[in-house]
């Protein structure tokens, strides 16, 4: 269950907007409303027929509309909500209905209208085309707080998917039947000079108003960045009706030609709003498996590390232990040759230490990495990698950082995996020294160098957080000392482990006037 809630806070339909989000929203409606009324002035304005628009215009929406839909139907079939399964269908059929609008439109490809359109088809399309925005978001809102029957599984999601997608080219079929063959049956929405009739003028009010009731139920709510976007939408949707139908007075006036271009609009906020936070997401999760892929392999590190710490620590007592072991035998054998039982209980001691410091040797083996897979590797490359990796890290902490990288370095003969380890240990060290300053900047510097007798680089991390105090400077490097409160004492050990293995050194120093700096060589690779 919790894995299930973390996937759905990542989706735009649950993942609630960032103050960021929120203004620039609301600086595109400014935008669409001053775009408004400066073309409300001029609506009427007759202007030159463009044939071409038509075509143009309803297909760069169907395009997007179905773009939209799929993505929809896609965001349902992971958290199964039943509001979003009626906003995807609500696309779906928007997108079915702007094929035979373009179709029977008079003139694009027959006098008028192919399909036996009649003079009312064109509108009729229209005006359904357009109830199918507002009455989906209404859907919306109203199944927002329904969660999606427990026993519904990937394959019911699929099921109900598919369901919907038939219903809706049922519905849209039968429309076209409907405006189509039954056109002469249909009330009136265009009189004979174009412009809209009595029942047409009413027809368009209901849809602005349930558009406009959509708006106000969706702020109410409003949640999500999908509420965030589709507001947005609806803002554009409002601001085409408005145009199109009430103040263009008739076809292929500026209102008219606006009218379309902010239908495009329409369909083109949520479906880039989408594609945008998938596209983040994307860049997240490609950071998060690289962090998981550094986080694997220091555990393999951190391992190698106390395996050789254990080492250490009992390899003296053990060598203790046969050292005295061996000096008993060859007493026993000079003074006592007769105590047999003695001598062997002596050399199973003798054989135990031996196999005891075996055991330790192969433990650390079982993690030690062959240097033969090492690689020549660019030093400044690493650097950009490990600062792209924990970009989130750095934004989020508000840290300035600055680059000193120097051209031409020679390559590093290494480990790519535990190189990554040194640096993202080493830059997570200083975003965390750094996360209780305030009062002055929190800027990390990252500057790579060549040695001074040229044989290999060095490569310096600085930072202006809190320091090392004096007492401690001998003591980070140790295994399992740590300053932090829950702190586990292993990451510098672990690095100078990494650092020492590929020939180099690593250090620590005072910052001046804040903060401290960690230095390492590491030699020419390519020598």
């Amino acid at each position: 269950m919790h894995d299930a809630s973390e996937q759905q806070q990542l989706l735009m339909a649950s993942l609630p907007p960032s103050p960021g989000q929120t203004r620039f929203a609301l600086s595109i409606v400014a935008v669409l409303v001053a775009a408004f009324g400066v073309t409300a002035f001029f609506a009427k304005v007759q202007l030159a027929r463009v044939d071409a628009f038509i075509p143009a215009a309803q297909t760069a929406i169907f395009i997007n509309d179905v773009i939209t839909s799929v993505l929809l139907f896609s965001q349902f079939s992971i958290v199964r909500r039943p509001a979003l399964l009626a906003l995807a269908s609500g696309y779906c059929f928007a997108a079915l209905m702007v094929v035979p609008h373009a179709l029977t439109f008079p003139g694009l490809i027959t006098p008028t209208g192919f399909l036996g359109a009649g003079p009312q088809t064109t509108a009729w399309l229209y005006i359904l085309w357009h109830l199918g925005l507002p009455l989906a978001s209404i859907a919306y809102v109203l199944l927002s707080g329904t969660e999606s029957p427990k026993f519904m599984s990937e394959r019911t999601t699929q099921a109900a998917i598919g369901l919907s997608v038939n219903m809706v080219v049922v519905l849209a079929c039968v429309l076209v039947w409907t405006t189509t063959v039954q056109e002469t049956r249909l009330p009136i929405i265009l009189d004979g000079s174009g412009r809209l009739t009595l029942f047409g003028t009413l027809a368009n009010g209901l849809i602005i108003f349930l558009a406009a009731f959509a708006l106000v139920a969706i702020w109410v709510r409003r949640r999500s960045v999908l509420d965030l976007w589709l507001m947005v939408a609806i803002v554009a949707f409002l601001i085409e009706m408005l145009l199109s139908a009430e103040l263009a007075g008739t076809r292929f006036s500026l209102g008219y030609y606006a009218g379309r271009i902010f239908s495009l609009i329409v369909a083109v906020i949520v479906l880039t709003a989408m594609l945008a936070q998938t596209t983040t997401l994307y860049a997240d999760l490609a950071q998060s498996i690289l962090r998981r892929r550094s986080t694997r392999e220091a555990r393999l590190i951190a391992m190698d590390t106390m395996a050789a710490a254990i080492a250490h620590e009992v390899n003296q007592p053990m060598a203790a232990m046969v050292t005295n072991a061996n000096a008993a035998l060859r007493w026993l054998a000079r003074t006592s040759p007769d105590l047999g039982e003695v001598r062997t209980s002596l050399e199973r001691i003798v054989n135990d230490g031996h196999r005891a410091n075996d055991v330790i040797g192969s433990i650390r083996s079982m993690f030690k990495k062959d240097v033969r897979g090492r690689l020549l590797l660019n030093a400044n490359e690493l650097v950009r990698e490990a600062l792209t990796m924990v970009d989130l890290d750095l934004r989020n902490h508000e840290v300035l950082v600055t680059t000193d990288l120097r051209n031409g370095l020679p390559q590093l003969r290494a480990d790519r995996g535990q190189l990554q380890q040194v640096f993202l240990n080493l830059i997570m060290n200083s975003i965390e020294a750094m996360s209780s300053v305030t009062g002055r900047g929190r800027v990390l510097r990252i500057r790579t160098d060549l040695m001074q007798d040229l044989s290999g680089i060095l490569v310096a991390i600085e930072d202006s957080g809190a320091g090392i105090e004096g007492k401690d400077k001998d003591l980070i490097f140790n295994p399992f000392f740590t300053t932090k409160s829950a702190g586990t004492g292993i990451g510098l050990t672990i690095c100078r482990s990494i650092v020492e293995s590929h020939g180099g050194d690593l250090r620590a120093s005072v910052n001046k006037p804040h903060g401290a700096i960690f230095e390492f060589t590491l030699p020419n690779g390519e020598l």
